[in-house]
């Protein structure tokens, strides 16, 4: 790994320093034969605002992945989703929902705060009771939850106590929802009764920082604070600071991280990556330039409709999106840049292997129609 050290100073990280280090953690760099499991306790969950991704996630990651695997532990209760980190639906281990929600709580009494005009006269706990044995009376859709409520509160707003409902109560929404090849529409219980344990004391700050570092550093306080949705973790910093390691990046920002994590030489390659929108390498830093060049920033989407990232030596470079034509899966590639022929062989090879596990066909290889083209007007 190339840096450029300072006498008095913490060595300095280059982008691509910070990439090839954060892909390693993140499983990006080479494909591992980790369980489905163990892939999302290393990586503190999936992002899983909608129920793909979660698949296309470990498909980039791991070595021989079936998405049957990480349907089964859903199934058996082994791996939920729930609101945790940003306020936003994460896949996770039954163990990881019961302790990472209570620690990311704070953040959601801050959310439920921004609609206490909609719940003026709402007693919550009152509503956290009443909720409960709703939810737990039978996993219960968010209109049902809503229209419940409504009936004690009939002057609230509605949308307002559904919001309050899930911030104060650790919901998850239970399958078959989220199943791969199954549908089902959201319902949704506590985490205790569907897993049939209580909730534990809130993970403590300090380990949820080594965990953070492991999957993502080296990173910033700010970094942290982005990836989790919480703030003042400065102090939490400071008191593992003697037994991390410093660094900084071009623009001095201090970086922290573990000792003995692996930080590779800046010129590793990184092969061609396809990923699902919303994936957490995309969104666990406040600096993104790690992994999406300046120049590309908001490539990945259009509004608000997200699509899939393609990574070429590590970093942002294409978007993807998965159609079907004539009863064939087709994939189509929206390069940012200029790619050459190499690059648009191995992306074109790696995009064969994803449809490989994720859209199989009965034809191979040649039943699947992968092309270059343009589908986003960035209005340039």
């Amino acid at each position: 790994m190339v840096v450029r050290k300072n006498a008095a100073a913490p060595a300095v990280l280059s982008p691509r320093a910070l990439n090839r280090a954060t892909l390693e953690r993140q499983l990006l760099l080479r494909r591992t034969a980790m369980s489905a499991k163990d892939a999302v306790e290393h990586l503190v969950g999936l992002q899983a605002q909608n129920t793909g991704p979660p698949y296309y996630q470990l498909c980039a990651r791991l070595e021989g992945f079936d998405p049957a695997e990480l349907a089964g532990l859903m199934e058996s209760r082994e791996a939920v989703r729930i609101v945790t980190l940003r306020s936003t639906i994460h896949l996770h281990t039954a163990a990881d929902a019961l302790t990472l929600r209570p620690l990311v709580q704070p953040a959601r009494d801050r959310e439920l705060n921004t609609f206490r005009k909609g719940l003026v006269g709402v007693d919550r706990d009152r509503l956290r009771a009443l909720g409960r044995q709703l939810v737990e009376e039978r996993p219960r859709t968010p209109k049902e939850i809503r229209e419940a409520l409504l009936t004690e509160w009939p002057d609230a707003d509605p949308q307002s106590l559904g919001v309050a409902a899930r911030c104060l109560l650790p919901l998850v929404q239970v399958t078959p929802r989220g199943v791969w090849g199954r549908s089902g529409r959201i319902a949704l219980t506590t985490a205790e009764h569907w897993l049939g344990a209580p909730s534990r004391p809130a993970a403590a700050p300090d380990a949820a920082v080594l965990r953070y570092l492991g999957a993502f550093g080296p990173a910033s306080v700010r970094d942290m604070q982005t990836w989790a949705g919480l703030t003042r973790m400065r102090e939490v910093f400071e008191r593992l600071r003697p037994q991390l390691v410093t660094f900084r990046d071009e623009n001095g920002v201090e970086l922290f991280d573990l000792p003995d994590a692996p930080r590779p030489d800046e010129d590793t390659p990184a092969p061609p990556r396809f990923l699902p929108e919303f994936d957490n390498v995309l969104l666990g830093h406040a600096d993104r330039t790690r992994v999406i060049p300046p120049r590309y920033r908001g490539r990945n989407g259009n509004g608000n409709q997200s699509y899939g990232t393609v990574l070429v030596d590590g970093f942002l470079a294409a978007v993807w999106r998965l159609g079907d034509v004539a009863g064939r899966p087709a994939l189509t590639v929206q390069p940012l840049g200029s790619p050459g022929r190499a690059e648009r062989d191995a992306v074109t090879e790696e995009a064969a292997r994803t449809l490989s596990v994720m859209a199989p066909s009965a034809g191979g290889a040649d039943g699947y129609d992968i092309r270059f083209g343009t589908f986003i007007d960035f209005g340039e």
